[in-house]
């Protein structure tokens, strides 16, 4: 007989519209991430940039499955309102823009991975600032602990990307 031993983290509890904001936010910056990890994963030549993209790609397709899984049982979308106006309160949708993926798509060799770091520093950084907004606003336990592990993660690969950067 074998089982699943993959629990699944249940977002319980009380929750605000912070909570669901965050998430949906977080879900659509996580998309956008996956999207220039994947060219990471085929693009880069470096087997470090490769292995960290890899990582990335493995622990933020877990997220996502989970953001939209504790959206699902507070029965909101997933999908976040891209209208400016409806992230005013919180700072904005941080985002990568089309064009900065556009032209990550056509970079090659060591351009590629200069402007892969470049962006996903930045891409990181975002990713922080919307976990302090969850921290300091959002009402539920398990998305807040959430956001604390982004926090903490993203401002890791940060510093591991920066010395990539001056490799």
């Amino acid at each position: 007989m074998t089982t699943d031993a993959k629990a699944a983290v249940k977002a319980e509890g009380k929750h605000n519209d912070t909570d669901v904001m965050y998430l949906q936010m977080m879900v659509a910056h996580h998309e956008q991430g996956l999207e220039m990890v994947r060219l990471a994963e085929k693009a880069a030549k470096r087997d470090d940039i490769k292995i960290l993209a890899q990582a990335i790609d493995a622990t933020q397709s877990d997220e996502v499955a989970m953001m939209k899984s504790w959206l699902s049982d507070w029965r909101a979308p997933a999908e976040v309102d891209h209208a400016p106006s409806a992230h005013a309160d919180h700072g904005g949708l941080p985002a990568t823009s089309d064009k900065e993926i556009a032209a990550l798509r056509k970079a090659k060799g060591e351009a590629f991975e200069s402007a892969f770091l470049n962006l996903f520093v930045a891409h990181q950084h975002n990713a922080v600032e919307m976990a302090q907004l969850e921290r300091a606003d959002g009402e539920n336990a398990e998305a807040k602990a959430f956001a604390d592990r982004v926090r903490d993660s993203r401002t890791d690969q940060i510093k591991q990307m920066l010395t990539l950067m001056n490799a």
